[in-house]
């Protein structure tokens, strides 16, 4: 009998011992929400892709909130990006079963406890994906083994924004149309529940995003479905400051709910279908040349997702008080307006500005002997430095955590899109710099410093909520008493005043005005 029990009490300890057996990441066999999944090892990554997060939002779950995961029998590989989702042309890369994240980790065993950096693509809310190559994180990952990045697919166009009374209606927090975004949180909730199986850290999570990708920060931000789900955020060329808007414009992108009920129930008639039920029933790409100007695909204040104006919930204290790195391109708007002459930038400006248009045209003038920059700047600041400016100045008046502030101007010597000639660095050029893809870059390789640089600070930002270290040139924190930015420029980037601040006070006084029952009433 008594070595029965030994035998016994032997099994138990050798059970409990193999239970607490750290899992070695390395070999790529994980088990989180759903199941088993497969990764690969390469070179001191470990790497995961076209791992699901939610069901896939097809039939009956089109156009509703993110459903919970649905569990796989055996070992799911995840070796290979998922179809992004739905956009432009019918084309295999893409599909409605879109919701999948991608994980690089350095980590070798779950106790690492990694700080963690989580990609938002950019495209107008209109397109993207996780699998685009520029967007592939592998080689930022690689230039520090002390941080895990992650990406996310999320539904874009029509099938990520369209809103609907009867969508409304149906759902049980009587919203619709930010389906994208909310795709956004369930991924960095189903982050948070997971990523310490990848060696990182739950509570050391930060979010960072270009264009439509730095905006959803921007929102995500200011959500309260997220307190708690990011303790940093990194937007580049993003914000979201502006009022609402029946008619539409770069910067003033925003419509409340039931605007875009209004469009959405255009959208039904215009395809032909009277229900919910018929819209359902179609083909997905049948919506994805719907708005592609940008009309009905972007996210719309819903009082669930998005609570209200992002100034004013910021003047109220309203966010997730958080560090921030933040800031914009020097020729953004080389890439909307470049080939615009004096004419057609008056007509615009009287067009969108009405009374402001004369103050804004002396502020930003149009000039031949500059090539128009000038003038693309007003769109530029509209569209970006504004609200990267104005973001900057309310969280370092309104909350307690810091704001550091970059303007990037490491503009080729070749023109740019419509541009008479390359004057200053266009949307999206930076994404390239900072997830170290000088050869998609077009850059030469005197650059690669600063893209060096970049990668550095991005990461120090990530383990430290500041980005300075590493050697690199000391970043000061933003204030409006201290109003300064990084330049990004190289070949080391150094710090300077705010460009163009007194233009960016012309138009904040433009934003302001807009926000009174004057400014309402004159943009209906």
């Amino acid at each position: 009998m008594k070595n029965i029990c030994n035998l016994m009490v032997f099994i138990v300890l050798l059970f409990v011992s193999c239970q607490e057996k750290p899992v070695n990441i390395t070999e790529g066999l994980l088990t989180v929400e759903g199941g088993m999944i497969q990764g690969y090892h390469a070179d001191g990554l470990t790497i995961f892709k076209g791992i699901p997060f939610a069901a896939p939002p097809v039939g009956n779950l089109r156009w509703k909130a993110p459903q919970p995961v649905q569990p796989w029998e055996g070992i799911r590989q995840t070796t290979d990006y998922a179809q992004g989702p739905i956009q432009g042309q019918p084309s295999e890369e893409y599909s409605e079963d879109c919701l999948y994240l991608n994980v690089w980790t350095p980590a070798k065993t779950a106790d690492e406890k990694l700080p963690v950096l989580v990609w938002i693509y950019g495209g107008g809310f209109i397109s993207g994906s996780t699998g685009h190559p520029g967007h592939d994180c592998e080689a930022l990952a690689r230039t520090d083994d002390g941080v895990i990045l992650a990406s996310i697919n999320y539904r874009v166009g029509q099938l990520g924004f369209l809103a609907l009374p009867e969508l409304t209606a149906e759902s049980p927090n009587h919203v619709s149309g930010n389906y994208g975004l909310m795709d956004q949180i369930a991924g960095l909730e189903w982050i948070k529940r997971n990523i310490a199986q990848f060696g990182g850290d739950p509570d050391r999570i930060t979010i960072f995003g270009e264009s439509a990708g730095g905006i959803a920060v921007s929102m995500l931000c200011a959500s309260p479905q997220t307190k708690g789900l990011f303790q940093g955020a990194i937007s580049q060329s993003g914000g979201s400051f502006g009022p609402t808007r029946p008619t539409t414009y770069p910067g003033e992108n925003m419509k409340t709910l039931a605007q875009a009920e209004a469009d959405g129930l255009q959208i039904m008639k215009d395809l032909g279908a009277t229900s919910l039920d018929e819209l359902r029933s179609m083909d997905a790409w049948k919506f994805a040349a719907i708005g592609l100007d940008g009309g009905g695909c972007w996210p719309i204040v819903d009082g669930f997702v998005i609570a209200g104006d992002q100034s004013e919930l910021y003047t109220e204290g309203k966010f997730n008080d958080i560090p921030v790195l933040i800031g914009y391109n020097s020729d953004e708007g080389a890439s909307f307006a470049g080939g615009w002459e004096a004419k057609q930038y008056a007509d615009y400006t009287n067009l969108r500005y009405g009374p402001f248009a004369d103050k804004l045209m002396e502020a930003y003038p149009y000039t031949q002997e500059d090539g128009g920059k000038q003038s693309r700047d007003l769109m530029r600041d509209a569209a970006f430095g504004w609200q990267t400016w104005k973001w900057a100045c309310l969280q370092s008046s309104q909350g307690k955590s810091k704001v550091y502030l970059y303007y990037f101007d490491q503009h080729p010597d070749y023109p740019v899109g419509d541009a008479k000639f390359g004057s200053g660095s266009p949307h999206g050029q930076d994404v390239g710099f900072v997830f170290q893809h000088m050869d998609k870059c077009e850059q030469p390789e005197s650059d690669k410093p600063l893209s060096v640089a970049m990668g550095k600070y991005w990461i120090n930002f990530a383990k430290q909520g500041h980005p300075n270290g590493n050697g690199l040139p000391e970043w000061p924190a933003f204030s409006i008493k201290n109003p300064k930015v990084m330049r990004l420029t190289g070949p080391e980037p150094s710090v300077g005043d705010v460009p163009s601040q007194h233009a960016l006070e012309v138009l904040d006084s433009y934003f302001t005005w807009r926000r009174t029952d004057e400014g309402k009433e004159w943009a209906k």
